[in-house]
């Protein structure tokens, strides 16, 4: 399967950002990543279902909701309504974990569990069959721009062979710093999925940006 591209809206103009969704449609990337933050959970408010609304009345490709907020539960249908393909929800920010990923696979969405960069893999073990994606992300969340933490390559792998071991289907998402330089070493990771914001969004021609992340290839190089 080739790499997965989710550009984030989050480094779009927010002001004007119809153009960055047929910019989207029109080019060889596969889902539109859409960033909910709400100032608790991560030091950042971005937007929320009337946004995510309007973009769904543009889009041509599928919504990757990243619920960057407490209490996610509380919002799922809201999501399903404007237009969600697929939630994540973060594993520090839910209580009954299990009872949430239900929840987002009843109301017909891809169920996703993001964890930040200081846990641990291995508390996925137990729901990991139950998961269609991890978000793993690269960066501290909460804004865009930020520099991309080594350690992930780390972790994708451990999350990777956990996967394996489990017989699972579950896709490997990561997100925060990911650009053409990392790209083909988080392939080899194990990653499934890459979502850019500011590396596409910051680029002269964005189109030619996700087409180089589109391309990438796993590196064998040591």
């Amino acid at each position: 399967m080739s790499v997965i591209v989710a550009p984030s809206i989050l480094s779009a103009d927010l002001a004007n950002l119809q153009p960055a969704i047929e910019m989207i449609n029109d080019s060889s990337a596969d889902w539109i990543h859409v960033d909910v933050m709400d100032g608790v959970f991560v030091p950042n408010i971005s937007f929320g279902m009337p946004v995510c609304q309007a973009i769904n009345q543009h889009a041509k490709k599928p919504l990757d909701v990243h619920l960057m907020i407490v209490q996610p539960e509380k919002y799922l249908k809201e999501f399903q309504k404007v237009g969600a393909h697929s939630i994540s929800v973060h594993y520090e920010a839910c209580i009954h974990l299990h009872r949430t990923i239900q929840e987002i696979k009843a109301l017909g969405c891809k169920a996703s569990v993001a964890l930040n960069p200081h846990t641990p893999v291995h508390l996925l073990e137990d729901i990991l069959p139950e998961l269609d994606m991890v978000c793993m992300m690269s960066v501290n969340p909460g804004y865009s721009g930020q520099k991309f933490i080594p350690h992930t390559y780390q972790k994708v792998t451990a999350l990777k062979a956990l996967i394996q071991q489990k017989g699972a289907k579950t896709l490997i998402e990561v997100d925060g710093g990911v650009s053409n330089q990392n790209a083909s070493e988080l392939l080899k990771a194990g990653a499934d999925v890459l979502v850019s914001a500011s590396y596409i969004f910051g680029a002269t021609d964005p189109k030619a940006a996700i087409h180089e992340l589109k391309k990438s290839t796993p590196s064998y190089q040591v």
